[in-house]
């Protein structure tokens, strides 16, 4: 528990040192609310990496793999690949099952944002502009 706490405390220490301590209270609520239980729809999604697409890649769909890369939950197409075969690529809490499926406006949901997961830990935001 103490070696957990020291991990908390020079994780704060380094993101002071660089990106300033004002950045601090976003990034502690982003994890408290999206990886201490808080499975909640309306988790902060604000300190977590971001990438736009527009509704006209939205509607022709574009692939998971792609978008995993692009927001650096993956560092290539093939470990991408890996990641939805192995069974730890989400769209929100709903597993993504075929390495060739897209993200196209019917995963939105109506909604302007959603949110992909690498694993349990590590997660980015896909928008529309």
């Amino acid at each position: 528990a103490d070696i957990n706490k020291a991990k908390i405390v020079l994780a704060d220490e380094a993101t002071a040192l660089l990106h300033g301590r004002e950045c601090l209270k976003a990034i502690h609520d982003t994890i408290d609310s999206m990886f201490k239980g808080g499975k909640s729809a309306q988790a902060s999604t604000e300190g977590l990496n971001r990438i736009f697409v527009s509704a006209d890649e939205a509607s022709e769909g574009v692939k998971f793999i792609d978008l995993f890369v692009k927001l650096k939950l993956a560092n290539s197409k093939k470990e991408a690949r890996r990641l939805i075969q192995g069974g730890g690529a989400k769209l929100g809490e709903e597993k993504i099952a075929d390495e060739n499926a897209v993200l196209n406006m019917d995963g939105f949901n109506g909604e302007t944002e959603v949110t992909l997961r690498a694993g349990k830990k590590r997660a980015g935001v896909v928008e529309l502009n």
